[in-house]
């Protein structure tokens, strides 16, 4: 293409220059119109930014969909760190561009709001359906009081007194959400439309790891524990948990008292519509992605494995383990591009250093 060009506008120049600069007596008036077709040169591509959400499953997949745009589509990638609602509304607001883990219905009225208004663009799903509770309890401590198998239970002396700790004031302690997540707030709503605002204390944990730290604290030492897990979370695949029973969700006690179950979780991946066409090669790719449950419990089995390693680490172990599963997703090009990376041990420019 630059060959053309060159040559065509080599004919344009020749032929303006008098003929007396070559030897001849006149010069030629040129009536002809010589085209120079110029193809415009693309800009760099901008960089695509990722809502770094707080917790290991999502900072996984961020690592993973980071290596792929910049290795195999050439987008520089940034993240913004944060907890689920003021990571949302960036999203809403352009100041992100991918969300790789929206939670419904934890999420729900935010999202249908920003749908509605053409803030955001759901392109398919992550990891699927997932369960989640805050009336979690460790199995061996059902085994232990069979007779504790409901959230009514939590109204009963004998069982508040079993999770009371000095801070609680003789209620029950309850490990809910962390700070900044939606589920916060349902969390809440759900305890108070139990009646359950005068048996439990609850507590809310300043990050996902001091939440699992927690529970991994509590079952090591066979000790009481009650609070909120779900299902692609850390501890819950790697320990035996059982789930309070709860009234059937529906959609009018959801979006009213909230006293009833959680549904299971549809988990989304979400993009600023500006992406559409800025990146719609990066937009097809995460419509074909296919990052399931059982696909993220072999990573959190690795992970258990190799308590060292951060989600960076857990990503180029994935990648490198898995390539017939992201060669799906991406183009042929991009495919050659990233197995060439992963080969010279690259790293993302964007990847966090934790």
């Amino acid at each position: 293409m630059w060959t053309k060009r060159l040559v065509a506008l080599m004919v344009l120049i020749l032929a303006m220059i008098p003929l007396g600069a070559c030897g001849e007596p006149e010069t030629v008036e040129v009536t002809k119109e010589v085209i120079v077709e110029v193809t415009p040169v693309p800009p760099d591509k901008e960089a695509i930014i990722f809502s770094d959400l707080n917790w290991t499953s999502a900072q996984v997949q961020n690592r993973i969909a980071q290596y792929l745009v910049e290795k195999g589509y050439g987008y520089p990638t940034e993240v913004v760190f944060g907890a689920t609602l003021p990571l949302f509304q960036g999203l809403r607001r352009g100041d992100s561009h991918v969300t790789m883990e929206i939670w419904l219905p934890n999420q729900d009225e935010a999202w249908l709001e920003a749908q509605a208004a053409g803030e955001v663009v759901s392109v398919g799903l992550s990891l699927g359906k997932d369960w989640q509770s805050a009336f979690v309890i460790p199995k061996y401590l059902q085994e232990q009081y069979p007779d504790l198998d409901s959230v009514e239970d939590l109204k009963d002396d004998k069982f508040k007194q079993l999770f009371a700790t000095a801070e609680t004031g003789g209620k029950a302690r309850l490990v809910s959400c962390v700070i900044g997540w939606a589920c916060e707030e349902v969390n809440a709503k759900q305890i108070e439309g139990y009646g359950l605002a005068d048996h439990v204390h609850v507590v809310n944990p300043g990050d996902g790891a001091a939440a699992n730290a927690d529970l991994y604290g509590a079952y090591e030492k066979q000790e009481p524990w009650l609070g909120y897990q779900w299902g692609t979370n850390d501890p819950a695949l790697v320990l035996d948990l059982v789930r309070l029973e709860e009234p059937e969700y529906s959609d009018e006690c959801w979006f009213t008292t909230k006293a009833c179950a959680y549904e299971d979780a549809t988990i989304l991946i979400a993009v600023h519509p500006e992406l559409l066409t800025r990146a719609a090669d990066v937009v097809e790719m995460l419509r074909a992605w296919s990052f399931d449950i059982s696909t993220y419990q072999a990573v959190a089995a690795w992970q258990s494995e190799n308590p060292e390693a951060d989600a960076n680490d857990a990503a180029l172990w994935w990648l490198n383990s898995n390539a017939d599963t992201w060669k799906s997703w991406v183009t042929p090009e991009a495919a050659a591009a990233i197995s060439a990376a992963l080969a010279a041990n690259e790293t993302p420019t964007g990847w966090p250093k934790e």
